[in-house]
């Protein structure tokens, strides 16, 4: 009998039959099977109804569990009784054993079976007994094993035994004959009592072994806990490695590991150093647990990852579900397949989260969530789609944001392609290409090329726009998807919503055989950018200059572009990690440092004027001055600034609201004005598109020099110096030292998604008189000229706060005071 929903197990039983739920990674219905099996059954019939092809599907003929398999189908419930009248085809030749798919058991089958025959009875029922029977069709059962009562899901008050129906019968051919054809009908209801009245011989057979009906959450925890413990004699695969410690032989579970059990861990699961699986946790097949995650008592289904410090505690966490780094899931929580639940989330105990719903990194959920998609995060953040790698980001999910990004193009459009030196990439990045020729888009792939060649390719060419993929900053795990405009430039707001909006409604457009696009590879690109560059950058004195230079490409695709570009122009130039490093394409914060330490040294060794490093997609660069000091990217900014103000003498340059007012005051001593932009990078290209801007940064290494891209370019910001260096004729360390210091500080708070919006109200309020500016954010300038800004994170459930005054204690003061009333807002 496996047709039954199973609606109080929802969600898990959402989108799979109840008898699909797996106990210690096997389907219920293959533990009863297996057990047919063990007690000489050979022939069976399966009836089936709710999603019946996922039963259909996983056991088949039967050939894996020996059992010979038939199906018979209802295209409606019939009951009980009407869907085992619907198999009877298959049932006439002699007694038949009927069996619950969904009921974990270990009923000795064989002596019910003699029973049955011994009393000659026309119906033998399967009776246990249990301590609350509410739930089930209580049986009275004389001194005989005669049945002489029955009562269906009585209420304490109609309690007259605690021996209930199991389920499990018995049964000769003859009984059919009582079943209305293609009628809802139920044994317990319907069919017995009416034998039971016409005095037939219905036999009760009390067992003595394991039985449990799954048909609520506690009872499938239970069903969990009692085959890990040995209570139900069931198979688990693997080896038992310890005591109740049960390993698949394809699993992997690193030493440092802590492991009590009873547990089971199912096939090709990894689990890292320093987690923790304690008593009657069930990990699943292909499951990822994450260094640092606790599960006690937890029951992880197939394909699921368990990120790092993740605490899941007496819960369910469905199939092809995703659980971020920092997550709690707590006791009774239930989360439907194919989940995401981000970073630092809370599930408050009874939570029940249903199939391909998206939890909100920070979102404390504290009520269920069935119809709405609590907490969906936009597609899009601050570096396009982003995600871990084969996670987040997968083949499948590439080829669907491609063909909604297609969607939005005019059929026969072009789109260039690139990557960096990663391979996930260049493995994501077939899949993008495959669906936008399959949506008629015609693919320009520029392969691997630095982010900058790849907006210009695009912009310069008659493409209709482009998709980059990069590895994450600081994160190799992960992966960017940049989605380019026509002018090589992220997408606009409007244009990312309207691709958002295709995805979510999976209206993708598809193109017939004779209109699938072409794939094609465009020849000398790197030297096209590099001559386009050359011409547009004034390099007029750097020969002259004699300028010597330490380069590091830090293993990036600027080592694509640079050997070339450099040989023209005339500089003596030292260059280090000039080759493409699949296996690092991008690095942590130590390993930034220490290859700045290692440039540092360099520099200052070789008595060079400035030394430069590269992100690894040439985008961003950090300077060196000719001491050998590190300049910040705060300062960079401030002395790329002066050189370039000093030279111009007039225009506007384009800064984010969080730039230091120093740059103001640079500005105004060259006679050039500041144009103050939102801080996200389409605001800031978006200023430096106009004609009168000569100069943009964004205070993070990214600097757009204007007369040759409106984007943000490191490798162009790097010619540009060399010739505001050269003709200048002072150093980096003599510019910095004239430039004043600045008293900039910053804080995140953790802050409730809930609460945002309060505390931008609070922070207005408490601005009272005082002069605001909310370009982004809410800047509130002091009577003295110092200012904070605070500023809603659009990712994270974090609030930025930036705090400047005239000198490092006023600063302070200042950020103090303001973190207050932030802190006082979201409490």
């Amino acid at each position: 009998m496996a047709g039954g929903e199973g609606t109080r197990l929802r969600p898990m039983t959402a989108n799979q039959p109840k008898p699909m739920l797996p106990v210690v990674n096997k389907p219920i219905m293959e533990h009863v099977l297996r057990l047919l099996k063990r007690h000489g059954f050979e022939e069976t019939v399966v009836t089936v109804q709710f999603l019946a092809s996922l039963v259909r599907n996983y056991f088949g003929d039967g050939e894996d569990v020996g059992l010979s398999l038939t199906y018979a189908t209802e295209e409606t419930p019939l009951g009980t009784a009407g869907s085992v009248k619907n198999a009877e085809d298959g049932l006439r030749s002699g007694p038949f054993l009927v069996i619950s798919g969904d009921a974990l058991t270990d009923i000795d089958l064989s002596a019910m079976v003699q029973h049955h025959k011994k009393q000659g009875a026309l119906v033998t029922v399967g009776l246990a007994r249990v301590p609350n029977p509410l739930e089930f069709g209580i049986i009275i059962v004389g001194e005989d094993g005669r049945i002489q009562r029955f009562l269906e899901k009585p209420t304490w008050g109609q309690v007259f035994s605690d021996t209930v129906n199991t389920g499990i019968y018995v049964m000769e051919p003859e009984v059919l004959a009582e079943v209305p054809a293609g009628e809802t009908a139920d044994w317990s209801a319907d069919i017995f009592p009416q034998l039971l009245k016409a005095g037939a011989p219905l036999s009760g057979w009390i067992t003595d072994g394991y039985w449990e009906d799954v048909g609520s959450h506690e009872s499938y925890f239970q069903a969990q806990a009692d085959a890990l413990s040995g209570k139900v004699d069931v198979e688990i695969d693997g080896f038992e490695v310890s005591p109740g410690v049960w390993v698949s032989e394809d699993a992997e579970v690193d030493p440092e590991a802590a492991l009590t059990g009873p547990l089971c861990i199912g096939d090709y699961a990894k689990i890292e150093a320093g987690a923790q699986l304690r008593e009657f946790t069930t990990i699943g097949s292909n499951v990822v647990v994450k260094e640092g995650a606790f599960l006690h008592r937890a029951v992880v289904h197939n394909n699921v990852y368990v990120g790092q410090g993740t605490t899941l505690r007496g819960c369910v966490v469905g199939k092809n579900t995703d659980v971020m780094g920092s997550v709690r899931i707590e006791e009774g929580a239930v989360v439907g397949d194919e989940c995401l639940i981000e970073a630092e989330a809370y599930l408050s105990a009874g939570v029940k989260v249903y199939p391909f719903k998206t939890i909100e990194a920070g979102a404390v959920v504290n009520t269920s969530v069935i119809w709405e998609s609590r907490g969906q995060r936009t597609l899009f953040g601050p570096r396009g789609v982003s995600g871990v790698v084969n996670v987040e980001i997968t083949p499948e999910l590439c080829v669907r944001l491609a063909s909604a990004y297609a969607t939005t193009l005019r059929k026969g459009s072009v789109v260039t392609t690139s990557r960096d030196a990663s391979r996930a990439a260049r493995a994501l990045k077939r899949a993008v290409q495959g669906a936008l020729n399959a949506t008629a888009i015609n693919v320009v792939d520029l392969e691997a090329q630095p982010l900058p060649v790849a907006r210009f390719q695009t912009a310069r060419s008659e493409s209709s726009g482009g998709i980059a993929l990069r590895t994450t900053p600081g994160d190799p795990q992960s992966v960017d998807i940049i989605f380019l405009d026509e002018r090589g430039t992220e997408l606009s707001q409007a244009a990312a919503r309207k691709l958002e909006r295709v995805f979510s409604r999976q209206e993708y457009r598809r193109a017939f055989p004779g209109e699938i696009a072409e794939l094609s590879y465009p020849p000398r690109i790197v030297e096209s950018y590099a001559t386009e560059l050359l011409r547009s950058v004034g390099m007029s004195g750097v020969r002259e200059a004699d300028l010597k230079v330490v380069v590091d490409c830090a293993g990036g695709t600027a080592s694509l572009v640079l050997p070339g570009l450099l040989g023209p122009i005339g500089v003596d130039v030292l260059t280090v990690n000039n080759r493409l490093d699949e296996a690092s394409p991008t690095q942590s914060l130590a390993q930034v440092r220490a290859g700045m330490q290692r440039l540092s040294e360099l520099v200052a060794s070789s008595r060079a004027d400035f030394g430069v490093r590269f992100d690894q997609v040439g985008e961003r660069i950090q300077l060196v001055d000719d001491n050998g000091a590190m300049i910040s990217d705060d300062r960079a900014l401030l002395v790329v600034l002066d050189l370039i103000a000093a030279e111009r003498q007039a225009g506007q340059v384009a800064l984010p609201v969080t730039t230091t007012r120093v740059a103001e005051k640079v500005c105004q001593f060259h006679g050039v004005d500041v144009t103050w932009t939102p801080t996200s990078l389409h605001g800031l290209t978006g200023a430096a598109a106009a004609d009168e801007v000569i100069f943009a940064a964004d205070g993070r290494g990214g600097f757009v020099v204007p007369e040759f891209s409106r984007n943000l370019d490191g490798i162009a910001a790097f010619v540009r110096l060399l010739g505001l260096v050269a003709r200048t004729r002072m150093s980096l360390s003599q510019i910095d030292a004239r430039i004043p210091r600045a008293y900039l500080l910053r804080r995140s708070m953790p802050t409730p998604w809930a609460a945002k919006g309060s505390i931008m109200r609070t922070v207005v309020e408490a601005a009272a008189e005082r002069d605001m500016d909310t370009t982004d954010g809410v800047r509130v300038v002091e009577p003295d000229g110092g200012w904070v800004l605070v500023l809603p994170d659009p990712e994270e459930a974090v609030t930025h706060l930036w705090a400047e005054g005239p000198d490092a204690d006023a600063a302070q003061a200042l950020l103090d005071e303001w973190a207050a009333v932030v802190e006082g807002a979201g409490s």
